[in-house]
């Protein structure tokens, strides 16, 4: 069961960083090159599909670790699964604080509404989330080498 319970959470986060990783570089990217509002439109219907998802992803990703952890704690590679459920909770802190405010600003800005340095808050979201990918990356890359 322990084993089952291993490679689900190693999926489930995977797949999460897959998503954080493409929007950061791929889905942002192809954004901010639209003409005219079409990138902020995007980006704010994004911020709401996104932010209704991915707050359950995290959460249930680090219950997940914590879960595996407590489970496999007699196993080889638990302190790397406590690492890696430490780096989620940093991922979790870090999204509350930093990044959860300016997604929930930018996904109610239309071109009518937003502030004039929205690009900037954009910029500071897009800067943070390449930190948070990183921390998740590590988190991960924990996660695959204990099971190995």
């Amino acid at each position: 069961m322990l084993d089952v319970l291993e490679v689900f959470t190693t999926v489930a986060v995977g797949v999460m960083v897959g998503v954080e990783f493409s929007v950061a570089f791929v889905i942002n990217p192809i954004l901010n090159a639209l003409p005219g509002d079409s990138g902020q439109l995007g980006r704010a219907h994004g911020g709401r599909m996104l932010g209704a998802v991915m707050p359950v992803w995290y959460i249930t990703s680090l219950a997940l670790v914590a879960v595996w952890a407590i489970a496999g704690r007699h196993h080889p590679g638990t302190g790397l699964v406590v690492t890696a459920g430490a780096l989620l909770a940093v991922s979790v802190i870090m999204s509350v604080l930093l990044l959860v405010p300016i997604n929930n600003r930018g996904k109610t800005w239309t071109p009518e509404n937003r502030p004039a340095d929205w690009k900037q808050q954009m910029n500071r979201w897009d800067r943070l989330h390449y930190v948070r990918v990183a921390v998740i990356i590590a988190a991960f890359t924990l996660l695959v080498t204990a099971l190995a």
